[in-house]
């Protein structure tokens, strides 16, 4: 199906996996896909995919699962009126096949590709991650945020024989964690059999065993992973703030 007849552009495909079950935003999301909750006045997903646009980026291909008919409903309706320059292909999952597996039923990924989530609210510059994985030759790279994780308790430190040595009223850790956003050579899909389970995780170890190249692009912007609830509420008072300038360039 395509929203959109326009030729294809310049820039690198873009799959939007919009399949999941949002099981982190019950009960909302037990009639209503992830991807169509509101932020501001329109859908995360409209919002995504404007920010696309905006960035150059008009073939995209969204993978769906979980309630995949609302969603085919809002891009028929809506987004192939409100964006007519994109070409916007739908795939639609028999059964869940995971963040990774899904990839293997988009057809004609033949050349590097965007991949994200369907559910995050960022300001990087996509075209930024895509020259930064070309120089770094890897077959992948991840892009990734900086995330602080406060332990909400007070941490015992002992030592081997068991004496407490030390007390850490909720610490705070740092880590580097996964934006849901990647860069893919086509070479990766060789390591996803068809019909087959597995989420992106799982992809990244394989790589690993085999000693192929994944990147890591550092980004200290704005990610907000709407899936989260803390994240969705930030993010509601974010775009209320800074109306527009997501979807403008």
């Amino acid at each position: 199906m395509s929203a959109a007849g326009s030729p294809q552009s310049a820039k690198p495909r873009v799959v939007i996996l919009a399949g999941g079950k949002g099981t982190r935003l019950l009960p909302f999301t037990v009639t209503f896909p992830k991807p169509l909750v509101p932020l501001g006045d329109m859908p995360i997903l409209e919002l995504l995919l404007r920010q696309l646009c905006a960035q150059g980026f008009h073939d995209v291909t969204l993978t769906l699962g979980h309630l995949s008919e609302l969603i085919r409903a809002f891009i028929e309706q809506h987004v192939a009126v409100a964006l007519p320059q994109m070409r916007i292909t739908l795939v639609t999952e028999d059964e869940p096949t995971g963040t990774a597996g899904s990839l293997v039923l988009v057809p004609d990924l033949n050349e590097t590709f965007l991949v994200m989530n369907g559910d995050l609210l960022t300001d990087l510059e996509f075209s930024a991650l895509i020259a930064f994985h070309r120089k770094s030759g890897a077959e992948l790279t991840i892009a990734s945020h900086t995330k602080r994780v406060q332990v909400d308790l007070g941490v015992l430190e002992l030592d081997d024989a068991g004496q407490l040595i030390g007390y850490h009223e909720k610490p705070e850790h740092e880590h580097q964690v996964s934006m849901g956003i990647y860069v893919y050579e086509p070479s990766v899909l060789s390591l996803i059999e068809r019909g087959e389970h597995l989420d992106f995780p799982e992809l990244v170890l394989r790589l690993l065993s085999q000693e192929r190249r994944v990147a890591v692009y550092p980004f200290e912007g704005l990610w907000l992973d709407i899936g989260r609830p803390d994240d969705y509420a930030r993010a509601q008072e974010i775009c209320a703030a800074r109306s527009g300038e997501f979807t403008e360039r």
